[in-house]
This record gives structure tokens, C-alpha cells and sequence, in this order.
């Protein structure tokens, strides 16, 4: 079992325990922000589910039917993480204005706090280890359920703090606006978990500080090519994809040439690791005033 693997199914376990916890000793205490809590368990026990899988999926080797291997099925988990937080913050919010309308019962304080105390212990842990890994793994369905780990740990506090001043007060009205709090930060994750499973669905080139890599690594090698355009990158799960146009002296072997590309590719790929590139190569014929020349001149 892979690393990305073994801390999703962690991830899995531990959310099966809390899931439970919460929604015993929710029902018990009364307390409808304990309630939305578990509740969002719930929408974590499903996005944890499709975490693991797409995870698996991610890591089989490409073939012929899918040459570019499996990396965009955890941008399909991170939108079906999107969905169920989105879902689950959709009944937060009926259930606590129902609250509101016809008042909140007794709540027993004491009770209640006891799950949402091992919640944030147990998420800042897991959170602190899965970020680390998705950043290692490269993986974007171990960060959108860092990013959901992280928001459970402030849906914790804010219900720890609604419950502390439900107990000082005794103003149980607290207890439903924790839990509508609690909802719109469950839409705004959603929203974020969204647009970053779009990104990649949409094949956005990679950030600017990534090109700039690619581009300091091209310029390197200026006294072997005259130049490159169609430079084109995506990012698919774990893998980055590269292709570009290399301008070389038309009196080169291709022998020569193709142990320029060859270093070119071994140095993406060590800067920018899971990089596969693609480079066609140009004879210099003057069509093309590439833009390694401009980078040159701005240099100088």
C-alpha cells in the first residue's frame, strides 16, 4: 500500500469513529450544531470514500485506452467533494432555521463538547500529515481533503465556542446560529474545492513560477538551440504534462540534437518531478524568432 493510500484510508477510519461519536452524543445532548457537525462527517466519510479510490485509480499506468494515464480522476473526487459539502451545508441550514422558528430544546453542554474536543485533536493531525503528503505525492485529491480536514477544525472550534456560551448564557439561541455559521463555511469550501477541480478539467497551463522553471531550464542550454515556441502544459493529478518546439542549428545531427533534448527533459523533470515532456524539434530556417532570444536580451 502507497503512502497517498494508506493516509486516505487513516483518513477514512478515523472519520468512521468521529462520524459516529458526533452523531450519538449530538442526538443525546440535543444540540443541532453537534448534529451539523456530524452531518458534514457524513460528507466527509463520502469525499474520504472517493479520495481513496481516485487515489488507487490515479496511480494504474497509462495504456492504450488512456495514454495519458488516469491523473484526472481525482479532479472528479475533488468535485464529488465539492457536491457533498455543498449538500450537507443545504440541511445544516434547514435544520437550524427550523431551530430558530420553533426553538431549540435542552442541550446538554457537558455531553456535547466531549466529540467536538476529539474532532479537532483528531483533524489537526490528520490534516497536518495529509497536507504533507499531497504536497510529496503531488496528488489533488489528498489536498482537497487536507483543505476539508483544515475546515472541520475551525466547524470544531466555532461549535465549541457556540456551546461554551450556550452553557455560560443559557441562551440556547447560540446553538442554531453556530450551526448556519457552520454552513456558509461549508459553501465557501465547496465553492474553493470546486474551482481547483475545474482547473485541472479545464487543462489550465501551470502557475507562472513553474513556466519560469521551464524557461530558466531552456536558457540554460542556449548554445545548443536557437530558440523555442508552442511551449503547452497541463497538470493531471500527480503528472505534468509538457510539449514545446525546439529551434536548432539545421546542421546538427539528429544524434546531437536528441542529447540536447534528452538533458532538457532529464532537468524538468528533476526540478518539476512526474514532468512528461514532449519536444518536437525545428530546423532554423528564419521563420521563427523565438522566444529564448527575447529572454536573452532581457537579460542582458
Amino acid at each position: 500500500m502507497t503512502a497517498p493510500v494508506r493516509i486516505a484510508a487513516i483518513s477514512l477510519g478515523v472519520t468512521v469513529c468521529l462520524l459516529a461519536l458526533k452523531l450519538t452524543l449530538g442526538i443525546i445532548s440535543g444540540s443541532i450544531a453537534v448534529l451539523s457537525d456530524a452531518i458534514d462527517s457524513g460528507t466527509d466519510l463520502v469525499g474520504g470514500t472517493a479520495a481513496l479510490v481516485s487515489i488507487r485509480i490515479a496511480a494504474w499506468p497509462a495504456n492504450e485506452e488512456h495514454p495519458y494515464g488516469h491523473g484526472k480522476v481525482e479532479s472528479i473526487s475533488a468535485s464529488v467533494a465539492a457536491t457533498v459539502v455543498a449538500m450537507g451545508g443545504g440541511f445544516i441550514v434547514f435544520q437550524a432555521t427550523r431551530r430558530l422558528i420553533e426553538g431549540s430544546p435542552e442541550i446538554n453542554v457537558s455531553l456535547a463538547l466531549a466529540p467536538m474536543l476529539v474532532s479537532v485533536a483528531a483533524n489537526i493531525i490528520l490534516a497536518f500529515y495529509m497536507r504533507r503528503e499531497a504536497r510529496r505525492a503531488q496528488s489533488l485529491a489528498l489536498a482537497s481533503e487536507a483543505t476539508h480536514l483544515q475546515t472541520n477544525v475551525v466547524q470544531a472550534g466555532a461549535v465549541i465556542a457556540g456551546l461554551t456560551i450556550v452553557g455560560v448564557t443559557g441562551e440556547r439561541l447560540f446553538d442554531p446560529l453556530v450551526a448556519l455559521g457552520l454552513a456558509a463555511y461549508m459553501g465557501w469550501t465547496a465553492v474553493t474545492l470546486a474551482r481547483g477541480a475545474l482547473t485541472e478539467i479545464m487543462d489550465v497551463a501551470l502557475p507562472d513560477h513553474e513556466l519560469r522553471t521551464i524557461h530558466d531550464i531552456i536558457a540554460s542550454h542556449q548554445d545548443d538551440i536557437r530558440g523555442f515556441h508552442r511551449l503547452r502544459s497541463r497538470k493531471a493529478g500527480p503528472t505534468r504534462h509538457i510539449d514545446m518546439h525546439l529551434i536548432v542549428d539545421a546542421h546538427r545531427t539528429v544524434e546531437e540534437v536528441h542529447a540536447v533534448c534528452d538533458v532538457i527533459e532529464r532537468e524538468i523533470g528533476e526540478r518539476l518531478p512526474g514532468a512528461v515532456v514532449t519536444i518536437h524539434l525545428e530546423p532554423d530556417d528564419g521563420r521563427y524568432r523565438g522566444p529564448l532570444e527575447r529572454m536573452l536580451e532581457d537579460r542582458s
